[in-house]
C-alpha cells in the first residue's frame, strides 16, 4: 500500500500537468473556461473583448529622409528603429534560428502548444518559480502586436502583465490568428516585431545595428547570435565586454538548429568555433544625427522638421505629427539639392570662418515651386556647445557664451528666432505695392539728401526733425529726380519714402505679407497692425526682423512672374505601402502657390531690380551706377536683386535671382544683433549669392527675364538729367558703391 501511495504521489505533478494542459486547451477552444482560478464570468468578459489581430496597428517603423537625389540619406526619425522586411528578403538562416531558439514545434501546433504548456508547468512546479513560459512564436507575436497597438497605459499593462488572464487572451487570439494567416506570414510578422537590443526592433534593424548588413545576407553564426538575443537582449548582448554569455547562447541556438536538422553537425561545429565578429552601427536619429560630412545639412533638416509639425495631414497638433514622423515608416525625398548645398556652403566658408561671431548664411529657393534647394551657414549643427566661443556684450558687462561654431538655433528661418533687420531689401515691397496700385515705373520724385516726411517721430528720436521723421540718403550723389529704375538701383531712401507716402505704408506692409513675411516680434506685430501700419514710414527701409528663408521666397515670387510659393522642403512623402501621403485628396508634397501679384507687376519690379546688379533694365534708365554692379559679371547670365544694410551696418544683405533660382544672404551677429558687422563686410552676402547662382546654374540654359509692357506715350517722357555720378573710394576695391540706408531704431517707432 505504501508503495502504491508513493508512486501515486510521484505521479501527482504529472497528473496535474496533464489536467491543467487539458483545461487550457479547452479554454482556447471554448469561450467559457476556468483556468488557474479565473472565474467563468471574468473569462467570458475577456473573450468578449478579444480584438481581431488583423485590425491591430502595424508596429512603429523608421522614417527615412533623403536628399533630392533620392539616394543620399540625410537622417532617420524613429522611436523604435524598425523597417518592415518581407520574409523572402530574409536569410533562411535567421528564419531557422529563431524557430530553433523560440518555438521548435512552430510548424506542428495551431498557435498554442499543449505539450509545451505541460512541460513548462512541470519545470516551473519543480523549480518553485516561473522558469519557462511556453509561449509559442504566434503567442509572442500576439503579445507584441497588442503592446504596439496600445493607446493607453492601461492597454499596455493588459498586454504585458504576468497574469493568467493575459495568457488566455493570447492563446485565444493565437488560435484565431493561425486560421487567418499562414505560418510564413506569422513568422514574417514576428521577425519584424521582435526586439534585439540596442534600440533595434525587427530583423532589418538588428542586422544593420550588429552586423551592418541586410537580413538576406546573415550567416549561420550571425543569425544564431541574433536569435539568441530575443529571450534577453541585455543578458546576451554580444557588444558587451564579456561575450561569454552571448557565445553560449549562440551555441545553444546552433545546437537546436542541429536537432531540427537545419544545420549539419559538421557545419555546426565549424560555426561554434568562430568568434562573434560584430560590425556595430549606430543609426542616425533626428537632425542632430546627420552624418558629420553633412553636418551643415542639419539646418535644412531642422526646417523640414518644423514644416512637418505644421502639416495637418499628419495629426491634429504638433505632438501627434511628430509621433507620426517617428512611427510612420515614411520614405521622404526632400528638396535639398546636394550640389547646390555644397556650392553654397563652400562659398560661405570661403568668406567667414565657423569661429566668427558673425553668422554668414544663404538660402536658395526655386522660383515657381518654392522648393528649398540649400540652407548654408558658417556654423555646425550640433548640441555640443562646450567649446563654443564667447564675446563681450557691448551693452552689458562681462562675457557670455556665443552660439558659434556649434548651434541648433534656426539661424536661416523656419523656427522661433525672429531673424534680422533686412534694410533696403524691403524697398521691393513698396515698389510692388505701388505697381500693384497702378503707378507706372516712370513715377518720379525729386529726392533730396534729407526729406521731411509725413510720418511722425518723437522729439530727439533718430532721424527726427521737430515732430516729423526725416530720413536721409547714404550719399549726396543720390540727390535728384528718380523713377523706380534708378531709385531702386541706387537705393535712394528719400525716393522710396515719397513712393511709400503716395501708395500708403499699409499697402507696402500688406504686400510683404502676400509674399510670405510673418511678424515675429511684438513691436513688428504692433506696427503691422491695421491701426498702426499706415504710420509705419520706416517700413520701406527694412526695420522689421525677417529671415533669409522669407526673403528668398519673396524675391522668388518676382522671378516667377508674381506667383508666390510657400518654401517647400520635400519632393515626395511615401507611406510604407508606397502610396503618396495625401490630405483632402491632395498630395502633401505638392507646391502651395498663389498668384500674389500680376505677371505685369512682377516683370516691372524685376526690370528695376536688374539695375542693381549691373545687368541693366529693359525699359528704363538705371542712372549710370548701382549698389552691386559686379553681380552680373560674376553670374554671367540675366540676374536681378537688391542690397540691404541697417543702421551702422549691423546687418548686411543681398537677395539675388534669375528666372531659375533665387538666393538670399545675410551677415549679422545672432547673439547680439546690435553688434555692427562693418561696411567692409557687405560684399560677403553679395558675392556669396552671385557665386552660388553662377555655379549652381552652370551648364543650364541662360533664361532671360520677360520685359514688362512698354510704357505708354503718356509716361514715356524722358526724365531730367541726373547729377554726375560720384563713385565712392571703395568702388575700385569692392566693385560697389554701397549706400547705407537710414533705419530708425524699431523700438522707437511711434
Amino acid at each position: 500500500m505504501t508503495r502504491v501511495l508513493s508512486a501515486t504521489s510521484r505521479l501527482a505533478p504529472l497528473l496535474r500537468a496533464g489536467l491543467i494542459a487539458g483545461v487550457i486547451v479547452a479554454g482556447v477552444s471554448y469561450p467559457i473556461a476556468a483556468v488557474g482560478g479565473l472565474g467563468a464570468k471574468a473569462t467570458a468578459d475577456l473573450v468578449g473583448k478579444v480584438p481581431s489581430v488583423l485590425d491591430v496597428q502595424p508596429p512603429a517603423q523608421t522614417t527615412y529622409v533623403y536628399a533630392a537625389d533620392g539616394k543620399t540619406l540625410i537622417t532617420m526619425f524613429y522611436e523604435e528603429h524598425r523597417k518592415y522586411t518581407p520574409i523572402d528578403e530574409m536569410s533562411p538562416n535567421i528564419q531557422q534560428a529563431i524557430i530553433a531558439s523560440e518555438d521548435s514545434r512552430f510548424y506542428q501546433h495551431n498557435g498554442v502548444d499543449a505539450k509545451g504548456i505541460a512541460r513548462a508547468f512541470v519545470a516551473n512546479h519543480q523549480g518553485g518559480e516561473v522558469q519557462q513560459g511556453a509561449s509559442t512564436l504566434t503567442m509572442q507575436y500576439v503579445r507584441m502586436a497588442l503592446r504596439d497597438s496600445a493607446r493607453t497605459p492601461l492597454e499596455v499593462q493588459e498586454a504585458t502583465e504576468q497574469t493568467s488572464k493575459r495568457k488566455v487572451r493570447e492563446m485565444r487570439i493565437s488560435v484565431e490568428l493561425e486560421k487567418k494567416l499562414t505560418k510564413k506570414e506569422i513568422l514574417e510578422r514576428y521577425l519584424n516585431s521582435a526586439y534585439f537590443g540596442h534600440r533595434a526592433y525587427g530583423i532589418f534593424a538588428a542586422a544593420q545595428v550588429f552586423f551592418s548588413k541586410a537580413p538576406k545576407d546573415l550567416t549561420i553564426v550571425e543569425a544564431a547570435t541574433l536569435a539568441g538575443l530575443v529571450k534577453a537582449p541585455s543578458a546576451y548582448d554580444p557588444a558587451s565586454k564579456d561575450k561569454r554569455a552571448a557565445t553560449e547562447r549562440r551555441n545553444y541556438v546552433i545546437d537546436r538548429m542541429v536537432d531540427l536538422r537545419y544545420v549539419t553537425p559538421a557545419n555546426a561545429a565549424k560555426a561554434k568555433a568562430e568568434p562573434i565578429k560584430l560590425r556595430l552601427t549606430t543609426p542616425a536619429n533626428d537632425c542632430i544625427s546627420v552624418p558629420s560630412r553633412y553636418n551643415n545639412w542639419g539646418f535644412f533638416c531642422d526646417f523640414f522638421k518644423t514644416w512637418w509639425n505644421e502639416q495637418k495631414a499628419f495629426g491634429g497638433n504638433p505632438q501627434e505629427r511628430e509621433d507620426r514622423l517617428r512611427r510612420g515608416g515614411y520614405r521622404i525625398v526632400t528638396s535639398l539639392d546636394p550640389k547646390v548645398q555644397s556650392i553654397a556652403q563652400r562659398h560661405i566658408a570661403e568668406k567667414e570662418g565657423k569661429r566668427s561671431r558673425f553668422a554668414l548664411g544663404l538660402v536658395a529657393i526655386q522660383p515657381g515651386t518654392g522648393l528649398l534647394k540649400a540652407m548654408a551657414v558658417n556654423r555646425t549643427y550640433s548640441l555640443d556647445q562646450k567649446g563654443n566661443g564667447s564675446h563681450s556684450d557691448p551693452y552689458k558687462n562681462g562675457r557670455k557664451k556665443g552660439n558659434y561654431p556649434n548651434t541648433v538655433n534656426p539661424l536661416l528661418g523656419g523656427g522661433d528666432m525672429p531673424g534680422y533687420q533686412a534694410g533696403s531689401t524691403f524697398k521691393m515691397f513698396t515698389m510692388l505695392a505701388a505697381l500693384d496700385a497702378g503707378m507706372p515705373m516712370s513715377t518720379s520724385f525729386y529726392a533730396p539728401q534729407r526729406y521731411v516726411s509725413q510720418y511722425l517721430a518723437g522729439p530727439g528720436e533718430p532721424g527726427s526733425c521737430g515732430s516729423r521723421w526725416c530720413p536721409v540718403n547714404a550719399s549726396g550723389s543720390m540727390t535728384g529726380r528718380h523713377a523706380m529704375w534708378s531709385g531702386f538701383g541706387k537705393s535712394v531712401n528719400t525716393y522710396f519714402v515719397q513712393l511709400e507716402q503716395k501708395v500708403g505704408a499699409d499697402k507696402a506692409v500688406r504686400m510683404a505679407e502676400r509674399l510670405g513675411l510673418r511678424w515675429r516680434t511684438d513691436i513688428d506685430r504692433l506696427q503691422a497692425s491695421p491701426k498702426k501700419a499706415k504710420g509705419w514710414g520706416a517700413f520701406t527701409l527694412g526695420v522689421s526682423d525677417v529671415t533669409p528663408l522669407e526673403m528668398a521666397g519673396a524675391y522668388a515670387t518676382v522671378a516667377a512672374d508674381g506667383k508666390y510659393c510657400e518654401p517647400l522642403p520635400v519632393l515626395s512623402i511615401a507611406l510604407p505601402d508606397g502610396s503618396q501621403a495625401q490630405y483632402n485628396g491632395t498630395d502633401v508634397a505638392r507646391s502651395r502657390c498663389k498668384q500674389a501679384v500680376t505677371p505685369a507687376v512682377a516683370r516691372a519690379a524685376a526690370d528695376a531690380a536688374r539695375c542693381v546688379t549691373g545687368y541693366g533694365a529693359a525699359r528704363g534708365s538705371c542712372g549710370g551706377w548701382s549698389t552691386a554692379p559686379g553681380v552680373y559679371g560674376i553670374v554671367n547670365r540675366p540676374v536681378a536683386g537688391k542690397t540691404g544694410t541697417t543702421d551702422s551696418t549691423r546687418a548686411a544683405w543681398f537677395v539675388g535671382f534669375t528666372p531659375d533660382l533665387a538666393a538670399a544672404s545675410f551677415i549679422a551677429d545672432p547673439d547680439y544683433p546690435k553688434n555692427a558687422v562693418g561696411d567692409w563686410q557687405s560684399l560677403k552676402p553679395i558675392n556669396s549669392v552671385a557665386e552660388t547662382l553662377r555655379d549652381a546654374l552652370r551648364g543650364q540654359p541662360k533664361r532671360t527675364f520677360t520685359p514688362p509692357p512698354a510704357p505708354s506715350s503718356a509716361n514715356s517722357a524722358p526724365l531730367p538729367a541726373l547729377p554726375p555720378c560720384r563713385r565712392s573710394r571703395a568702388y575700385g576695391r569692392a566693385l560697389i558703391s554701397k549706400p547705407r540706408p537710414f533705419a530708425l531704431d524699431r523700438r522707437r517707432i511711434p
